[in-house]
């Protein structure tokens, strides 16, 4: 018999020696088919196992571990409700434990009489003897005989597939780690290692996988984690670089006439804060350094007012601006706004959206080319290949959680020349952990607007079980008696409601539709209320005539879901309920309650929630417990990671599989010093070794960070 071929990284599972067609078939639903993946697949995490002991030799309140074969079982019921718990007497020549796992019966099937197991867990005194609850437990094979007493040790955790169990990747992993781990090369120099005290990537592999101490787990995640971070911070600094060396934008007028002649377009006279953020995008347009900068502030903070500065100063030197935004809601909102801001000037402003009439959007794309239009304002219809502007000097993407590093980079491909690219600044009111700001837009410069404009109250926030829905609605009743009015929020537009004004939920979410139609009954806290219903699916006119009708007063209640999350500004509305309230995010939670508080009348917040999960109880009393969305925005990282923070739509959120940024700040820190420092000697990573450094990195990060044509 010719012997087996020596195991490297591409070898394949099936080629492995001592693997099953069990094995391979488990291991294949997990993705893993050769060496390489398999020891990319990294442990969820580490549990100690403890050394066994005889039964008699355990202690009451200590963690414990043993053998012995089960003598008798039963399932314990509770009076009229499902089985409870299972029980078993676990025996060994010194004496006998009992163990008990509360709402697990179907243990029942596993295990029998006469197995044998090893189980760990916490012991405690019961009676005369000791009882172990919640074990884990592992079962002795049969054959093969007795294997010999466990050591302690550390075991690593592995993420799993149904019919995928942990013995499973052990068994692969005891048969090719070894042979593998000397085919894993380096990206890392030697003594850039020694100097951060980081151990080979391949020591890193095998401490990760066969521990001998939690030191060895400490100083692998380190590695693993610091690469990770040193991968996405050197692909970030890389985009910069390449931005600011190799495109120029066209400087912008940055006198104090042009300063003049925008101010006293701007209704209000600008705050510190908001003067402080201009200054700093002056400084930026006024060079050809394309800027990047990203302008944040809490919800009504003014940055419409710094985009509408910043293309007014592309205007006034003769170039066209564009402002891009997720709804066509908001498009319509800023649209209105700029248009009256700008009345009686000589600066011509359109919009564009998917809901523009065809022979609307034709003359529109021609005075766009010849520059007779001098801004735009838009949704991602600004980005179809047929939008070209004649001199695009500068590009605004509001609330920029919506959109990606792609859109920004389609943006600034509508310059019109391939070496001239406009200055790009992105807004958001949904403030950014500094740990995701350094992360994910690293390649941004970022502006804070950190205090609100003069009379703005805060906005009380309270919560209300469903039992109470009846006072929500007496209390916006009363605000609409005063002349006031009303937002609604529902997170659904069908037409089944949950339940009835103070009547218990059934399932489902509440709609948008049944819910108005449900106001609307006599018998409803609202009967007489002029109610509207607003949501994405209605027609762009239709949208626009209820808008204005709700801006005049006709309309007093607006019932709507989260299109008017963002932009929408009426100063007569001073109260919102938001209805299942833990079905929305933290940080939309705060950007619906910005609806409200943007008169001089004192404003509130109502939110009408059971929540079910300790998570959704966590972020409706954080949103009562403040108003300032800085706060919020660190406590909604906390909870839910920087993964969901920006959702599924923003292609800029990095797969982090090893570094967690709630943990991991030194190592975030330290990356980015190095990436920066190791960018400004090799800009395009060209240099003699960096080969396998651009692999990893455009395999890792690539496609997020716009990298294809890296190295």
């Amino acid at each position: 018999m010719e012997p087996a071929p020596p195991i490297d990284l591409r070898t394949h599972l099936s080629k492995v020696p001592g693997l099953n067609k069990r094995d391979l078939d488990s291991l294949a639903l997990l993705g893993l088919t050769n060496v390489g993946r398999l020891i990319a697949h990294l442990p969820l995490r580490h549990e100690s196992l403890e050394s066994e002991s005889a039964i008699s030799s355990l202690e009451a309140d200590r963690l414990c571990a043993t053998r012995g074969e089960i003598a008798a079982t039963r399932v314990a019921r509770a009076r009229g409700r499902s089985p409870a718990r299972f029980e078993a007497a676990l025996t060994d020549d010194t004496g006998r434990l009992d163990l008990v796992w509360f709402n697990q019966p179907y243990l029942a099937n596993r295990l029998h009489p006469g197995a044998r197991i090893r189980v760990q867990g916490k012991t405690k005194r019961r009676g005369l003897g000791l009882q172990m609850v919640n074990p884990i437990y592992e079962l002795i094979a049969e054959s093969g005989g007795e294997p010999a007493l466990r050591e302690a040790r550390v075991r690593p955790v592995y993420p799993l597939a149904e019919g995928v169990h942990q013995r499973h990747i052990e068994k692969a992993l005891e048969l090719t780690l070894d042979a593998a781990l000397p085919h894993i090369e380096d990206h890392l120099p030697s003594s850039y290692r020694a100097e951060r005290e980081l151990p080979t990537l391949a020591d890193a592999y095998r401490m990760i996988h066969r521990p001998g101490t939690d030191a060895d787990v400490a100083a692998a995640h380190r590695r693993l984690a610091y690469d990770e971070l040193l991968l996405l911070q050197l692909g970030v600094q890389m985009r910069r670089a390449r931005l600011r060396e190799g495109l120029i934008a066209p400087p912008l007028r940055a006198d104090a006439k042009v300063d003049e002649h925008i101010r006293r377009r701007i209704p209000f006279t600008l705050t510190d804060a908001q003067n402080r953020v201009v200054a700093e995008i002056v400084s930026d347009l006024a060079r050809p350094i394309p800027t990047n900068r990203l302008i944040q502030g809490d919800v009504g903070s003014g940055k419409t007012v710094i985009a509408a500065y910043a293309m007014l100063m592309a205007v006034a030197s003769g170039h066209q601006a564009a402002m891009m935004v997720p709804t066509e809601i908001l498009a319509e909102q800023h649209f209105d706004s700029l248009s009256r801001m700008l009345a009686g000037s000589k600066v011509s402003i359109a919009m564009l959206t998917g809901s523009t009439p065809a022979s609307e959007r034709a003359a529109t794309l021609d005075a766009l080319a010849s520059g007779t239009i001098d801004l735009l304002v838009g949704t991602h219809a600004l980005l179809t290949e047929t939008v070209r502007f004649r001199s695009l000097a500068v590009a605004i993407i509001d609330e920029q959680h919506r959109f990606g590093v792609h859109q920004r980079a389609r943006m600034r491909a509508k310059a019109e020349d391939a070496t001239s690219t406009p200055h790009v600044l992105v807004m958001t009111a949904t403030p950014i952990p500094r740990t995701l700001a350094i992360t994910i837009f690293g390649d941004l410069d970022v502006s804070t607007i950190d205090a609100l404009p003069p009379g703005r109250k805060p906005v009380k926030t309270a919560l209300f079980g469903r039992a109470q829905r009846s006072l929500v609605y007496e209390q916006v009743k009363r605000r609409i008696d005063r002349g006031e009015q009303a937002f609604i929020v529902v997170p659904a537009i069908g037409d089944t409601v949950s339940g009835s004004v103070g009547e218990e939920p059934e399932s489902g979410a509440t709609t948008a539709h049944a819910l108005t139609q449900e106001l609307s009954l006599p018998e409803s806290p609202l009967a007489g209320v002029t109610i509207a219903t607003l949501h994405g699916r209605l027609p762009h006119a239709e949208r626009e005539r209820i808008m204005d009708a709700f801006r005049a007063g006709s309309i007093q209640a607006l019932v709507a879901t989260t299109v008017i999350e963002v932009g929408v500004d009426i100063p007569n509305a001073t109260i919102i309920a938001i209805e299942d309230a833990d079905r929305f995010g933290l940080a939309q939670l705060h950007q619906l309650r910005g609806r409200v508080g943007r008169g001089k009348k004192p404003s509130v917040c109502m939110l009408i929630a059971d929540p079910v999960t300790p998570e959704g109880a966590e972020r409706l009393k954080a949103l009562t417990s403040t108003t300032d969305g800085f706060k919020l925005a660190e406590t909604d990282f906390l909870l839910r990671g920087p993964g969901e923070l920006f959702g599924a739509r923003q292609s800029g959120s990095m797969p982090l599989k090893v570094a967690d940024l709630t943990r991991d700040l030194d190592l975030l820190s330290l990356a980015r010093h190095d990436a920066a420092a190791w960018i400004k000697r090799s800009p395009t990573l060209s240099q003699p070794g960096e080969a396998l450094l651009v692999r990893r990195l455009k395999l890792a990060f690539g496609d997020e960070l716009g990298l294809a044509d890296v190295g």
